[in-house]
């Protein structure tokens, strides 16, 4: 059984006293896939360095995220983009927008995510969505932005079903992580009602983990907790839900 945790910030400093013992409880559960998005510049050094010491296991992606779209967001993009032409990532991500922690760069944050999906097309690439009490403004932009080029995953998806259906119709699938085991998750009420083959595992470790676990750090061997609450809420067995959540990262990922 291989399983796919399609977003993990395992470069976070909050793994730096056990990060191999961190990855090999993932590898031991079954976790043999792991997407790793970018935040901005100052962490793409200790991205790289997971990589090369998890050559077979880890998948970069390069991007700005929202949260960190400040003063000088311009030259972050510069580096974004100098990046994707110089050697090859999985997806650009995480990118979006973010308004429950401040609104003041509500302009230039969408202003940079219509930068990177124009980056993302440029090289025939995902992105990948971090959707944060903007789910309006995240669907202004996609509905600009749609077309056969415009593909890739809803990061840690908690809207309702309506809006499960629109981020279905820009050709994104659901990443779905901790959020579905909380009891006030509310994602877990109608999800069964969206195909599996619009869903993907993800932890946002080491965010967002999921009972029991709720309030700990998250690792990537915990999205064991997401896969089993999916087998409860599809009625199908765990090994089915982990083939084809993999399957669908392929899709999306090329690899």
């Amino acid at each position: 059984m291989i399983i796919t945790d399609t977003h993990t910030h395992l470069y976070s400093e909050a793994f730096d006293e056990d990060r191999d013992a961190m990855m090999q409880r993932a590898l031991d559960a079954g976790v043999h896939r792991f997407f790793i998005p970018a935040i901005d510049s100052t962490y793409t050094q200790a991205m790289l360095d997971l990589e090369s010491n998890y050559p077979k296991n880890v998948f970069l992606m390069m991007g700005l995220h929202p949260t960190h779209v400040k003063e000088n967001y311009k030259e972050e993009l510069a580096l974004v983009e100098e990046w994707l032409a110089k050697r090859k990532f999985y997806a650009v991500g995480e990118i979006g927008i973010d308004l429950y922690w401040d609104k003041t760069f509500l302009k230039q944050q969408q202003e940079a995510f219509v930068y990177q999906i124009r980056l993302a097309k440029k090289y025939q690439l995902p992105i990948v969505i971090h959707c944060r009490e903007s789910f309006n403004e995240i669907f202004e932009i996609l509905e600009q932005e749609k077309g056969d080029d415009l593909f890739g995953i809803f990061h840690c998806f908690t809207g309702t079903l309506e809006q499960a259906h629109k981020a279905l119709s820009y050709n994104m699938k659901l990443g779905i992580g901790g959020v579905a085991t909380f009891k006030n998750g509310k994602i877990d009420q109608f999800l069964n009602q969206i195909d599996l083959k619009h869903i993907v595992l993800e932890t946002d470790s080491p965010y967002l983990a999921p009972v029991p676990y709720r309030g700990k750090r998250n690792e990537s061997a915990y999205v064991i907790q997401v896969l089993e609450k999916l087998s409860l809420i599809y009625g199908r067995p765990v090994e089915e839900i982990a083939e084809i959540t993999t399957q669908n990262s392929m899709e999306v990922f090329g690899v």
